[in-house]
Order: structure tokens, then sequence, then C-alpha cells
């Protein structure tokens, strides 16, 4: 399996930097705070393939977030900030999260039956037969109710019919999983929208809303507000401060492997880094993990035309795309997040300081005025300042031992020197003043 490590500046010990907080948008405004690719130690110049694949791939909107932080925030065509778009079935994140409200409310339990809020007869199962669906099973896409009738979204009795027990089969069927919104409605006494407001989104300040579309229900927001509830995942349902989701075993479960048939679901999020996947409308289990250029602990939401939410708690990174179908014959979600993941590795760099082995290094003075001196304990190494939108201003090949940048010409500022060697690549900010 691939290693993926962390890009840091090295005035941070990395054992350290895994504890420390995540920043938090103001629940209400625009205000958001940003960090420059350069101060993470990323290969800015490679920015542009990444929006150049994005927009030729009909995107409209892509956000980065790294420790809560915006660092990528691209909109193409007439797109814009406060333009709304469609979640499709990565919009099935936040359902799952929203019934683990409600099971910590006491208003369900997923290991209720479905009939429990829908009545007898929601299906054309035999009744012992249905009386096996449980909530959990709903979450989880494994009901046992036949995917391939001529129309899976369909949520009428006469399209929900047996195919196997519950927990015996694997199958991505919209169907079943679209009736969770009447369990919520039914348990809690008020529709999907009204709920979720109250229980998600007003604690985040995400905003958007379900608009039915046939069968479904399908959720719209800003792009903004995606990012957010990705923001929500990566610290585990707590909003800065604030825990959302107080049920930690439902949460665990949510993003972890949810059954034995697809190692790669957990309750309607996916998972990488698992021995095999499936994917929609086959059942052919691929003997490897989901998304191979990703980092393995990394969880997404999935939805029709490439609508993807990326969570990594392993790098504190977030990442949404919204837009149209980014063609190639209908290229699979799955795939095309991981063509993602291909160009945004390049803007990471792609390479990172061996943790068990980071060498000694010093920048010295520093602040400085005049000059500033590099001592790094390797053999030999090439350095880059930069400034801090990522361009280069000097560049200093095959040094070893020290090497002594001088500054005249130099401005006041922020900049960061880039260190490489045969051990990975470095950052060190070096703030210059001469005042």
């Amino acid at each position: 399996m691939k290693k993926y490590i962390l890009f840091l500046p090295l005035l941070f010990v990395l054992p350290a930097l895994k504890g420390q907080s995540l920043y938090f948008p103001p629940n209400s405004g625009n205000t958001w705070d940003t960090i420059s690719p350069a101060s993470l130690g990323w290969c800015p110049d490679k920015i542009d393939i990444l929006y150049d694949y994005l927009e030729n791939r009909n995107s409209k909107a892509f956000i980065l977030l790294k420790d809560g932080k915006i660092v990528l925030e691209k909109y193409f065509g007439t797109f814009t900030q406060d333009s709304a778009w469609y979640w499709a079935s990565a919009g099935k994140s936040l359902t799952a999260f929203t019934v683990g409200i409600a099971q910590q409310e006491g208003h369900l339990s997923i290991s209720d039956t479905t009939s429990q809020y829908l009545g007898t007869g929601w299906t054309t199962c035999p009744q012992p037969k249905e009386d096996m669906i449980t909530i959990r099973h709903q979450l989880t896409m494994t009901t046992g109710l036949d995917d391939g009738v001529p129309d899976p979204f369909c949520t009428d009795p006469g399209c929900l019919q047996y195919f196997a027990d519950a927990g015996d089969r694997w199958a991505y069927h919209n169907g079943p999983y679209t009736l969770l919104d009447d369990v919520i409605a039914s348990a809690t006494g008020q529709n999907l929208t009204t709920y979720t407001t109250q229980k998600v989104l007003l604690p985040t300040g995400m905003t958007g809303a379900y608009i039915p579309s046939g069968y479904n229900n399908v959720f719209w927001s800003k792009p903004r507000s995606m990012a957010r509830f990705g923001l929500l995942i990566l610290n585990k349902g707590n909003w800065n401060g604030n825990q959302v989701m107080t049920d930690t075993a439902y949460f665990h479960d949510m993003v972890n492997t949810s059954q034995l048939l697809n190692h790669s679901y957990g309750y309607l999020w996916w998972l990488n880094g698992k021995t095999s996947f499936m994917i929609p409308q086959l059942q052919v289990v691929f003997p490897y993990m989901l998304n191979q250029s990703a980092p393995e602990d990394m969880i997404c939401a999935l939805g029709k035309n490439g609508q993807v939410i990326n969570v990594v708690p392993s790098m504190d990174l977030v990442f949404i795309r919204m837009g149209n179908a980014p063609g190639d014959n209908g290229l699979v979600t799955t795939f095309f997040n991981d063509t993602i993941w291909q160009k945004l590795n390049d803007v990471m760099c792609n390479v990172g300081m061996d943790e068990e082995n980071i060498p000694e290094v010093n920048v010295y003075p520093n602040p400085a005025s005049e000059n500033t001196m590099i001592h790094f304990a390797a053999t030999e190494f090439d350095a880059e300042l930069c400034d801090q939108s990522g361009r280069i201003i000097r560049s200093y090949l095959k040094n070893s031992g020290s090497l002594n940048i001088p500054l005249s010409g130099i401005s006041n500022g922020v900049y960061y020197i880039r260190i490489h060697s045969s051990t990975g690549f470095l950052v060190k900010k070096l703030v210059v003043n001469r005042s």
C-alpha cells in the first residue's frame, strides 16, 4: 500500500501537529480563513493543471480545506460562490448523519424494522421477509430488495420486490434508501428539510434544502456548505466545540465497514483503504481499494455526475467538487475521483519527508534582515526562496552542510524556503524584517 506523508512547515513537529485544533469559519457571513499552497510546501505551478482538468471535465466548483482553512477555491464558467448545485447521491452522507441524530435523540433505533415507521406492506415481499428489513439495512444497501426492477428509484410497493433476505446481498438501490426520508419524518414528526436544518445546518452554518425530483429528494446547497459538512465529518461530528453528533458509536460505524459484502461501504459513505470494493449496478467484487491514488484513510461521499466530498483525517484535509458529468462516456464518479487525486498529488508535490528520519534543519537568524543561513544535516540539498504565492525568487543547487542566502533587494514580509534532498521535501518559514 502507498504511504502518504503530510507536507509540513518545519517549525512544527509532526506528532504535535496531529493534535492541533481545526479552524472553523463563522456560522454567518462569507469570512473563511485561507492558507497559501506555498506555505504548505506544495507546488503552486501544478495548480493550473488541476484546474484545467476540472474545467475540461465540466466542473462548477472545487474547494480544498487544510486544517479547516481554504487552500484552493475555484469556480468555473458562470458558477460563483453563491450559486447552488445538487449533491446527488453525495447527499446520502447527509441523510446518514441525520439518521444518527434521530437515533441519539431517541426517535428511532437503526435496529428497528422499517415497517415500524412505514407500516406493513411498504414492499411486495412476503410479510416475514419484509419484517427482516431494518433501518440499518437501508443505511448499508443490504435490504435484499431487487435493484434490477425497471425503475430502481421507485419507492412504490410494487417496485420493492424480494430478491434475497435482508443482510445477504449488497446492491446500490436508491428506492429503499430514499424511504429513509419517510422513516426520519415518521420518527421525528418533522419533514426531512426541517429536521435536517434544525439539527445539522443551523449548528454548522450550512444552508440548503432537499428538493423533490421524481421519487427522490435531492439536497441542493452552495459549494461552501458542502465543504462545511466535510469539515464537520473531519472533526467527528463536532463543530467548533459543539458536539452535533454525540452518538460516537454510530459515527464510528458510519465511517467504517458496515457489512462483509462490500468492505468499502459504511453507512452511505464510501471508504478507501479496504481490501475490496463493489460499485453501483454491478455484482462484482474488485480485489483492491477504492481509490489507489488517495490516502488509505479517506472516506468520501460520491454522487451522480461527479459530485464529491473527500475527507482525509490523517491529513486534516477536505475537498469537494460540484459540476456536470465529467464526460468520458459517463465516467464513473469513483474513477473520476481517483483522477482528481492524481492531479492533486502533483499539486502537493507527491513527496514528503520521512517521518521517522527528519534531518536537523536550522534557519538563522529568523527573522532576518541582511542574510539568513541554512544549516541542513544532509549530504546534498537544493534550496528555493519563494514568496507567499509560491513564485521562486532565488534558487541554490547542490549545497551541502550550510548555505548563506543574501536578502538584499527583498522586501519585508513572509517567505518560504523549500529544501529538496534525497530524504524528501521540506518547507521552512522565513520572516524578512529590516525595521
